[in-house]
């Protein structure tokens, strides 16, 4: 009866373990577009930064919103084409470098930091060309993959727009406070992401 159950449980084991590791992108079956849109939704690497500096763009106004949505998905583009060309940046500084970015991008938040025109244009492209070389990093070059690379740059667009409509119209103080709590919460994954690269090493930030 033992040497049964013990067959059983080694069955169930082996049927439920995948098949496949993927240590990049998703596979939907939809496509690679669409490949690339679930991979960015699925990454909080991805999209927390990117939610937090489209908050803080709403609260600098109009213009650096306008400029910021320009900048930082083709940044993205940018980052994950370099990465396809063989010429991201190894794990270990990727891994530290969007540490680096929850941090600053989190605390300017919290602080709710009057960066300059030109500051919030190095912040978009830093960010973007670090996560989108961190996407498609190790990965060969290959049309579908671009293909997946302008469905997260799409993404990119489409979750700053709506991230910045939400901070853009606020006025109340109480409001305000409530969106750079957010941005503490950002500095503070980005302290513990450090500590975790200090102590374990780089963590793959783009699977």
């Amino acid at each position: 009866m033992g040497a049964r159950r013990l067959v059983l449980a080694a069955l169930a084991i082996a049927a439920a373990a995948p098949g496949v590791a993927q240590a990049h992108l998703v596979a939907t079956g939809m496509g690679p577009i669409y490949d690339g849109i679930t991979h960015f939704g699925l990454s909080p690497e991805d999209y927390l930064p990117a939610v937090a500096l489209a908050f803080l763009a709403g609260l600098r106004g109009p213009a650096t919103v306008r400029l910021l949505l320009a900048v930082l998905p083709l940044a993205w583009l940018a980052g994950g084409l370099l990465a396809l060309a063989g010429l991201a940046a190894p794990p270990a500084v990727i891994s530290a470098a969007t540490a680096v970015m929850f941090l600053g991008i989190g605390g300017g938040l919290a602080a709710n930091l009057d960066l300059p025109r030109w500051g919030s244009v190095v912040a978009a492209g830093a960010l973007g060309a670090l996560r989108g070389a961190a996407d498609l990093s190790g990965v060969a070059p290959s049309l579908p993959h671009v293909a997946s690379l302008a469905g997260m740059a799409a993404s990119v667009f489409v979750v700053f727009a709506i991230a910045t409509s939400l901070t853009l119209p606020l006025t109340r103080a109480w409001m305000v406070i409530a969106v750079r709590v957010s941005g503490s919460w950002l500095a503070a994954s980005g302290l513990l992401l450090a500590g975790w690269v200090w102590r374990y090493g780089a963590r793959v930030t783009g699977s």
